[in-house]
């Protein structure tokens, strides 16, 4: 396994581990990075990867301190979550761009869960260009209402799966149609799928679509 320097990531998560499954980075050919909720550990989102089932996938999960990515809500001022938000954007970031330098950004899927999608959505967006793929599993950009959304950079094509409910207690159905109005503005191809009464979690129908997600890179794209 390539080891992932963490130590240079400024705040509260610099030095936090990151845990893999999967093919080893410096074989594989495609990367899933994979970012979890708030209270959740990177050895419980790595679970997915059994779900995905593929063999020459890499599959990478940045650890919170704490196990938690910033202390309040995604909706709150992002003053309030500072020094947090910039450490685990800084995190994330590290990790995706030392997968991007393995396999290629183009084949480097960004995956959340809750908190995670929320921070998975904005780092994207913040560093707009081809990448493999983005999935958010209930979350939605950073920041409160209003924000302004003015990200540089071209998705070009990068396909995105937004699922949520339409009753989620942490997330407003509101931030999600924005979300993927944002994403779409930057070039990204998005599939919203939104479910009626689900609550708060992950169905087997956004497993089944990050699956083939993640399958249609490792066979490299359509």
């Amino acid at each position: 396994m390539t080891d992932i320097d963490t130590k240079s990531v400024d705040g509260p998560h610099g030095g936090q581990p990151v845990r893999h499954a999967g093919a080893d980075l410096t074989e594989a050919t495609a990367a899933v990075v994979m970012v979890h909720g708030r209270g959740a550990t990177a050895r419980s989102i790595l679970g997915m990867a059994g779900e995905f089932g593929t063999d020459s996938v890499a599959y990478l999960a940045p650890s919170a301190a704490r196990n938690t990515w910033y202390p309040h809500s995604f909706m709150e001022e992002t003053s309030k979550n500072q020094p947090h938000l910039d450490s685990a954007l800084g995190f994330v970031g590290s990790v995706v761009e030392a997968a991007a330098d393995a396999v290629g950004a183009e084949n480097v899927l960004v995956l959340g869960f809750s908190q995670g999608a929320c921070l998975a959505s904005e780092w994207v967006a913040r560093n707009a260009r081809r990448y493999g793929g983005l999935v958010g599993f209930s979350g939605g950009l950073i920041g409160p209402e209003g924000s302004p959304r003015e990200y540089d950079g071209d998705l070009d094509g990068t396909p995105a799966f937004l699922g949520c409910s339409d009753v989620d207690p942490h997330i407003p159905l509101e931030r999600v149609t924005e979300t993927t109005e944002v994403l779409e503005g930057l070039g990204a191809e998005v599939d919203e799928r939104i479910y009626e009464g689900m609550g708060h979690g992950v169905n087997e129908d956004e497993l089944a679509a990050a699956k083939g997600m993640v399958t249609s890179l490792e066979l490299g794209g359509e």
